[in-house]
């Protein structure tokens, strides 16, 4: 057993009744979505793990979720107000010491809140948990000219190529994103130790994945204990033409590297006819956060 999941099931189980314990306090529901889809993500970095089922009958590709997001986003977009869900995932092609093809996730919504009031509501969580620790809040930019005076929103591609050169990073990149992630991770991600509890927010809008975007900023965050990225959370898009936008870049993007593309999710679509409220959702790896609550 890796030390990745060396806790006691008694904690697991009581760090779960907290986490139920406190969503009952706010009067956000506990929702179940199905985990065997008809769609995989078009997600670039992530794969998804496809089934045949029904092979006595007519057989049918069917594919493990590596998120319950589009699937609870059908939900918020058809009236349900506050909800989460604490489930396992999916996903295919994984490796290193902290990523594994199946592990818990805890994703929630807040109606009406901007990341900023989703970043408290957490601290509210964590502080539950028992993560009292003081809280830092770093924009993306602030954080790489903190620890590596980068102007990391300022720098077009091959500007970021010339200082990536400097720090003997890898440049062979198809788009700007990839090498931002490398810097970030190589560059900023080891200085983060220092902080117990921190948000980086306001991530470069090449990155905006499923968030709405500001200007050069995607309005999103990622939290970090200790070093180790735990949640990743977004003011949420709304409206359908907008991942329609999302997923078709990805395919293009999937294409270009030769993986696997996948046709259009016309069912979540369908459900998007009304918009989802405004809201921010996020979602937390749970075995990494207990993980992360043990050495803290």
């Amino acid at each position: 057993m890796t030390s990745l999941y060396n806790f006691s099931l008694k904690q697991k189980a009581e760090i779960f009744r907290k986490i139920r314990a406190f969503f009952d306090s706010k009067n956000v529901l506990e929702v179940q979505t199905p985990h065997l889809l008809n769609h995989p993500t078009t997600d670039v970095y992530i794969d998804s793990i496809s089934m045949q089922v029904n092979k006595d009958f007519d057989i049918q590709s069917k594919y493990l979720h590596t998120s319950p997001e589009l699937e609870m986003k059908k939900l918020l977009a058809n009236g349900s107000g506050d909800i989460y869900q604490i489930c396992h995932v999916f996903r295919d092609n994984e490796q290193g010491s902290q990523n594994f093809n199946e592990f818990t996730m805890l994703e929630y919504y807040r109606l009406g809140f901007d990341i900023h009031q989703l970043m408290i509501d957490m601290s509210d969580l964590f502080s539950v948990l028992g993560l009292t620790q003081e809280t830092t809040k770093l924009t993306y930019a602030q954080a790489f000219s903190t620890f590596t005076d980068i102007d990391i929103l300022n720098s077009d591609f091959n500007t970021l190529k010339k200082i990536a050169n400097s720090y003997d990073l890898c440049t062979d990149f198809e788009w700007i994103e990839d090498l931002q992630i490398l810097m970030f991770t190589d560059l900023v991600e080891p200085k983060l130790v220092q902080y117990p509890l921190c948000f980086v927010y306001d991530y470069p809008a090449e990155q905006s994945a499923l968030a709405r975007v500001e200007g050069r900023v995607a309005k999103r965050f990622e939290l970090y204990l200790s070093g180790v990225e735990v949640a990743n959370g977004y003011d949420e898009l709304q409206y359908a033409r907008e991942y329609q936008q999302v997923f078709a870049q990805e395919n293009q993007q999937r294409s270009k590297l030769g993986k696997t593309t996948f046709s259009q999710n016309l069912d979540f679509f369908q459900q998007l006819k009304n918009p989802l409220p405004q809201c921010a959702g996020v979602s937390i790896g749970i075995d990494r956060l207990i993980s992360q609550i043990n050495q803290i």
